[in-house]
């Protein structure tokens, strides 16, 4: 099935350029390993290279690269898993962060760890989608 069918609502919010970084890398990993869950990870890998979740869509990132931990594993070490920060940009500067957060209205973030102010905008981020899914 094409990826355009398959597009997740948070990237139907999104711009053209996150939707076709998506589409295209799902398309190609659907030849590669076929459909299914392995093609899905495989498109929100590529994208989150580029692109953060921010609220209920996908915004581009300042600087590409892997967004967390997770996303800088390869091979078989990535294939068995491990936590995300849900499209969130962990690796980003806690300044960074912070201005997401205060756009996002998470209550207490200037008293928040770099973890801490990832784990609310992954939270905020579960409330916005959502929000706009109902």
């Amino acid at each position: 099935m094409p990826a355009k069918e398959e597009l997740p609502s948070t990237l139907r919010r999104s711009s053209r350029k996150a939707q076709e970084t998506w589409s295209k890398t799902h398309d190609s990993a659907v030849e590669e390993y076929g459909e299914g869950e392995r093609a899905h990870r495989t498109a929100f890998a590529s994208l989150k290279h580029s692109f953060e979740k921010v609220g209920d869509h996908w915004e581009e990132k300042g600087e590409k690269g892997p967004s967390d931990r997770q996303a800088a594993k390869g091979g078989a070490s990535a294939r068995r898993g491990g936590k995300t920060a849900g499209g969130v940009d962990a690796n980003a500067s806690k300044s960074h962060l912070y201005d997401v957060a205060k756009r996002l209205g998470v209550q207490g973030r200037s008293r928040m760890s770099k973890d801490e102010l990832v784990e609310a905008i992954q939270k905020a981020n579960d409330r916005e989608t959502r929000r706009s899914r109902s």
